[in-house]
């Protein structure tokens, strides 16, 4: 069963977190390719969107025809640029706006964004009853169990995001404080969606097919939210949507299939970057040689190699004989 957001079918109930280096337009456009479903933008500052300001802009870019259905997150501390920030997003054709209450990063929390919003549940009420004035698409709502331990107000929050509109929301299992230590606590999203009536995914540790299952159960989630386990492995969050769905889960892609991924990755971030990719794609390098045999060899190029074709070569040398091993 899939998911209904608004006038947005989803395709399957596995969705792409946002992530801030990472969910950008090329790695959204692979996850696409894949078999993934929705998929959500890096954290769009809003008052940034409204200065222009020229990295936030790029975030904003965006193929409707390769990553439909896609959700714009936004952060923000003030409700009437957050919904300014919400109508550019939609004018350029956004399918849903995410309103992010659940990043723990201190140069967010810091200006009153992100996490820091769940301390200030009547400002959070602004804002999000702001944002879905201004818009026509769905709108949507990343939160945290709460700031710290003493402070779990997740469903205190839920409740109030429900009351102003808000249509589906996503809990990851850690507190702000947490940041991303510990193991995500799964149970504890259940006291979520047992006060309200929206769609809820859960989100926090979902790396394997057995944690797809193990979270939804525990959290009684209609779906989840994938992030690093998506990591290196775009493929993964098809495969989650389809054990959803009670499917068959696509096969891992071969070592052959990664080299492929991995190339159409690359040339697609240089197509959006420039040669400035090649040092934003040493991260996804490594992850899409994770595991596997003699990466640090790959690992090295890739972090030094200022020529795009010598990182190709590099790639193709590599790929082929873990092809020739695999054989």
């Amino acid at each position: 069963m899939s998911l209904q957001i608004g006038a947005v079918k989803l395709p399957h109930n596995a969705v792409l977190a946002p992530m801030s280096g990472v969910t950008d337009k090329p790695f959204r456009q692979i996850v696409r390719a894949c078999g993934g479903g929705l998929v959500v933008s890096e954290m769009v500052a809003s008052h940034a969107v409204l200065s222009a300001v020229k990295d936030e802009m790029r975030k904003l870019q965006f193929s409707a025809e390769e990553e439909s259905p896609l959700s714009i997150q936004l952060a923000g501390w003030d409700p009437e640029i957050m919904a300014e920030a919400a109508r550019i997003a939609e004018q350029l054709g956004a399918g849903l706006i995410d309103i992010n209450m659940g990043c723990p990063a201190k140069k967010v929390t810091g200006r009153l964004s992100g996490s820091a919003l769940m301390r200030d549940l009547p400002l959070a009420a602004d804002i999000c009853r702001a944002v879905k004035s201004a818009v026509s698409v769905p709108v949507t709502l990343k939160m945290r169990l709460g700031w710290d331990p003493t402070s779990r107000n997740a469903p205190e929050l839920a409740r109030i995001a429900e009351a102003e509109g808000i249509e589906m929301l996503a809990v990851h299992g850690r507190t702000r404080c947490q940041m991303y230590k510990g193991e995500a606590d799964w149970s504890a999203v259940h006291e979520v969606k047992d006060v309200v009536g929206l769609p809820l995914l859960v989100n926090g540790d979902i790396k394997t097919l057995d944690d797809v299952a193990d979270a939804k159960q525990k959290s009684g989630a209609d779906g989840v939210m994938i992030g690093r386990g998506a990591q290196g492995r775009p493929w993964f969050v098809a495969q989650a949507g389809a054990a959803l769905r009670g499917n068959v889960v696509p096969q891992t892609p071969t070592i052959a299939e990664r080299h492929e991924i991995l190339r159409n990755h690359l040339d697609g971030m240089l197509s959006f970057y420039g040669t400035h990719a090649l040092r934003l794609a040493r991260k996804h390098m490594a992850w899409y040689a994770a595991g596997l045999p003699g990466s640090a060899a790959l690992r090295q190029v890739a972090n030094n190699a200022t020529d795009a074709s010598l990182v190709f070569a590099a790639i193709d040398s590599y790929f082929l004989e873990q092809s020739g091993q695999a054989a």
